[in-house]
C-alpha cells in the first residue's frame, strides 16, 4: 500500500500539503472529517473540505507564500459551496494581506490552530445535500484508491 500523506514526513510534501495535513489533524479534534483536493464545480478545487458532526461545511485554503495567496484569483468562488471559510497558512505568512471577513489558521505539518472564524452563510438544503455527497464520493474514490492503487475505473476515476 502506498504511503499516505500522514505517514510521510513533512519534508516529503509540497508546502500547501503540510498546510493541509497539519489543518486535517486539528479538524479531527473538532469532530470534522476532511478530504484534500475536492472539486465543488467545475473550475474550482479546494485545498481541504471539512465536514462536521451536524453536516457544517467549511473550506480551508492553504497559502504557502505571499505570491500564492497573491495568485489566487478564485477564492471568491468557493464561497458559495461552504458555510464557512477559512485561510491556512504558517506561522511566517503575513497574515494582514488576508480578507478580514474570512476565517484564519495558522497550521504546520502536525497541528494548527483556529486563530479567527470565518463569517457563517448557511448552505440552501439542497446545495449541503450536493456537498455531502460529493464529500462522500471523493472520500470512498480516494479510500478505494489507496486500497487498490493498480486500479483504474473509466466511471468517475479520480
Amino acid at each position: 500500500m502506498p504511503e499516505d500523506v500522514f505517514s510521510q514526513s513533512a519534508s516529503a510534501l509540497m508546502p500547501g500539503q503540510v498546510l493541509a495535513r497539519g489543518v486535517s489533524r486539528h479538524m479531527r479534534s473538532h469532530d470534522f472529517v476532511t478530504v484534500e483536493e475536492l472539486v465543488p464545480t467545475s473550475g474550482l478545487r479546494v485545498d481541504v473540505m471539512a465536514l462536521g458532526p451536524k453536516g457544517e461545511i467549511w473550506i480551508v485554503e492553504c497559502k504557502s507564500s505571499r505570491a500564492d495567496f497573491m495568485s489566487d484569483g478564485k477564492w471568491q468562488g468557493y464561497l458559495d459551496w461552504c458555510d464557512r471559510f477559512f485561510w491556512a497558512v504558517g506561522p511566517d505568512f503575513d497574515t494582514d494581506l488576508l480578507p478580514d471577513d474570512t476565517g484564519l489558521i495558522i497550521a504546520d505539518g502536525y497541528d494548527a490552530e483556529i486563530v479567527r472564524m470565518g463569517l457563517e452563510t448557511r448552505l440552501a438544503p439542497a446545495r449541503r445535500k450536493v456537498m455531502v455527497q460529493k464529500f462522500a464520493r471523493h472520500a470512498a474514490m480516494r479510500a478505494q484508491a489507496a486500497r487498490d492503487p493498480g486500479f483504474v475505473s473509466g466511471f468517475g476515476a479520480a
